[in-house]
């Protein structure tokens, strides 16, 4: 399956950096690289027969920037997914970034493994933030805790758990000796039960309400 990609980011190292790296990967097409989110807005506006899967951004950009972003193409074009690549470590900004539905944060100073391991993750359905993100948004979340409004049998916050720690749904079934339709249904429940939207909103609730812990 071939996978469509675009980079948004002001500096022309980067760019040329992440496409190196992708272009030893065979299922993965470069189809843009922009300076900035007008571009790519305008761009996933255009093309609306073009199916983008991924948009990897950067969040300090001139004019529209990653946040504005990522709103507008969460509530234009709910199909395709973000990953974030930025030195900025702002709590605040990126527990903002993850109520939208980010699938995905990574620093700037991630190795190539590391990069190439978020975009499959994303591209394959799931979520990926990088532990210091994680402990930073965990920190961010704790501040501002809350008890849980939602009682969650133990093997749903087992389930959740998983989840949160990026496990696929093969992982989490051998985890717990369910089957991988049973994981499904747990993940589909937890969706409706916690009101939130995807994978990302899961492990927000997770991190926030300290299941991980």
């Amino acid at each position: 399956m071939k996978y469509t990609i675009i980079i948004a980011d002001d500096h022309a190292m980067f760019i040329d950096g992440v496409k190196s790296i992708l272009n030893d990967e065979e299922n993965i097409d470069v189809k843009l690289t922009a300076t900035n989110g007008e571009q790519v807005l305008k761009y996933l506006q255009i093309n609306t027969d073009e199916a983008i899967d991924l948009v990897i951004t950067d969040l300090s950009m001139p004019g529209m920037d990653g946040i504005a972003l990522n709103s507008a193409i969460k509530k234009e074009f709910p199909n395709v997914k973000t990953l974030v690549v930025s030195m900025s470590e702002d709590g605040e900004t990126i527990k903002q970034l993850t109520e939208t539905g980010l699938e995905g944060y990574i620093s700037k100073n991630s190795e190539k493994r590391e990069l190439l391991n978020a975009i499959t993750t994303i591209l394959d359905g799931g979520t990926y933030f990088s532990a210091r993100i994680k402990q930073v948004l965990m920190d961010t979340m704790l501040e501002t805790r809350k008890k849980p409004v939602v009682k969650l049998t133990k093997r749903e916050k087992e389930v959740l758990k998983l989840i949160a720690k990026e496990y696929t749904t093969q992982e989490i079934a051998d985890e717990l000796f369910l089957s991988k339709h049973t994981i499904e249904s747990y993940r589909k429940n937890l969706i409706s039960k916690l009101q939130v939207r995807n994978l990302a909103g899961l492990t927000r609730y997770a991190l926030e309400n300290g299941i991980l812990e």
